[in-house]
């Protein structure tokens, strides 16, 4: 990398508080490539990555770490098994909070229906879950979730039986009569529907709160600054891909998830997945993406689910998204991925 260009990436990926000279002997560092381990799991909104994998896009030093959940990938980072998670907001606070210094570098997707609240057929209405068995990933998006449901239905807490069931146990759960009801997400969502439940309450109910999210442990930037910018860029040729080769695209997510073409389709309608230009708006001082995050964290804080406030000093940062120009693209993105058919 001569003079000019080491310039010209510091100045367009330079973290807000590592300071230009420690990025600068982190890129005298990186030429060993050291390797960035990825914490990621099934959800329909990452799909951009394994897409990304399928065409040898991804950087040689990206190791996708696959978990079975949330849970799993927080557990990672903390054990420092994995450096990056494929995380929502709520998820990324609690991280924060249990001392994982997570920086989020990008917007997978916001959920608009992908997230649902589904119960057996005999339950009609959230008014009638008093008594009811509900599964929940407990650490996760889930109980959050939760508050909006009870909220919603009139309950307290202590009117149901709440377990901690990821999504990935829920349908081996199901069909044991383990549960009445439970709180999902795709692949995981549309098998249960095979199996009668019914949709109740999903995130169409619940506007731009529910954000997937790229985080990277601060700590582990230093020597890897550019394989973060080459990873996100990655994402956005994936992302290119789904909107231009759509049946393609379609085919091996459902493949990959074990779900069918039609219900691959409907996971996608559930997402808005922002394009370049609709990540630098998320990713600016005084968007909507930053008084969601406010707005979550207190409401985490007053629902208990976070012990105390997140500061949300160096929460999020704009500096590894990729210059337009640079995408291997035929035309630059809309400001939303529209999918419907």
């Amino acid at each position: 990398m001569t003079a000019v260009d080491r310039r010209t990436f510091l100045a367009r990926y330079a973290l807000p508080g590592l300071g230009l000279a420690a990025l600068a002997s982190g890129l005298c560092a990186c030429g060993g490539r050291e390797p960035l381990r990825l914490s990621i799991h099934p959800w329909i909104g990452y799909e951009t990555l394994y897409l990304a994998r399928d065409f040898g896009w991804l950087p040689p030093a990206v190791e996708l770490v696959e978990d079975a959940d949330a849970s799993e990938s927080q557990t990672a980072l903390r054990a420092g098994r994995s450096d990056a998670a494929t995380l929502t907001v709520d998820e990324v606070l609690r991280a924060r909070e249990a001392g994982i210094p997570l920086c989020i570098v990008l917007v997978f997707n916001v959920s608009t229906g992908a997230d649902v609240f589904l119960a057996r057929a005999e339950i009609p209405s959230l008014a009638d879950l008093r008594g009811m068995r509900i599964g929940l990933e407990k650490s996760g998006l889930g109980a959050l979730l939760l508050q909006r449901v009870l909220q919603q239905s009139g309950l307290r807490v202590s009117e149901v039986e709440l377990l901690d069931l990821p999504p990935a146990r829920q349908l081996a759960a199901w069909r044991a009569g383990e549960v009445d009801a439970v709180i999902s997400y795709e692949p995981s969502a549309s098998q249960l529907r095979r199996e009668g439940a019914r949709p109740l309450f999903d995130t169409r109910d619940y506007p731009e709160k529910v954000f997937d999210v790229l985080a990277v442990r601060r700590d582990a930037l230093p020597g890897r600054e550019s394989l973060v910018a080459e990873l996100l860029h990655a994402h956005f040729r994936g992302l290119e891909h789904l909107r231009n080769n759509r049946q393609d695209a379609l085919y091996r997510i459902a493949h990959r998830q074990g779900i069918s073409l039609d219900e691959a389709q409907r996971a996608l309608a559930g997402v808005t997945l922002p394009s370049l230009e609709g990540n630098r708006d998320y990713l600016s001082l005084g968007s909507v993406f930053q008084r969601a995050a406010q707005d979550l964290n207190g409401l985490m804080l007053q629902e208990g689910l976070l012990r105390r406030a997140d500061g949300l000093e160096q929460l999020y940062t704009a500096e590894f998204l990729p210059m337009e120009e640079s995408l291997p693209m035929d035309g630059s993105l809309p400001a939303a991925l529209g999918l419907q058919p």
